[in-house]
């Protein structure tokens, strides 16, 4: 079954007891592959995305009898998923005493080490200098380059402004380009 099922569709199931466990299969048949690559894209390891996407999905059906429809369905995931990369990523940097700058090193190689990264080199220079970037810069980038995310829902999912946002993305790219032709 290739048919998306639009969210209020979703959400009216998840409400139900009986069909909630269907909604869910639905929700994950969705939007599963897609959070998995934003946080993929975040911390690198694939097993560690991994870890971090059920642990998303656990605060998905935890919360979701709460969801306001106020906020997008899939932007409020998407917040829960990045919150979830967030608190790993300043976990690890805790947990191994070390300043993020090296986080981003020990991510870089992790990288190139990865038997399910299939990049080329150019693509494996891109990830490389996406891991230059400060956190927020990058999870901007992110955000619009390969999720093609608009500023307005980034500010949703984020909650900085549409301007700060245009600026971080601005500078992220400024740097990545530095990063790329240094590396020529």
């Amino acid at each position: 079954m290739s048919v998306q099922v639009d969210d209020a569709e979703i959400l009216r199931k998840f409400q139900d007891e009986k069909t909630r466990n269907e909604a869910f299969n639905l929700l994950l048949k969705k939007y599963q592959q897609k959070l998995y690559w934003h946080i993929r894209r975040m911390v690198i390891d694939h097993d560690d995305a991994d870890d971090l996407i059920q642990d998303t999905f656990v605060k998905i059906w935890k919360n979701l009898p709460g969801f306001r429809s106020d906020a997008q369905l899939y932007t409020w995931m998407y917040r829960i998923a990045t919150n979830e990369c967030i608190t790993f990523l300043n976990k690890k940097k805790q947990k191994n005493n070390i300043p993020l700058d090296d986080v981003a090193y020990e991510l870089a190689d992790t990288l190139a080490d990865s038997t399910y990264f299939n990049g080329d080199q150019a693509q494996l220079k891109l990830q490389q200098a996406i891991l230059t970037l400060p956190e927020k810069q990058r999870l901007v980038f992110n955000m619009k380059y390969y999720d093609d995310m608009k500023y307005e829902e980034m500010s949703e999912v984020l909650g900085t402004s549409v301007g700060a946002l245009k600026a971080s993305f601005h500078l992220a790219v400024k740097k990545i380009e530095a990063f790329l032709l240094s590396r020529d």
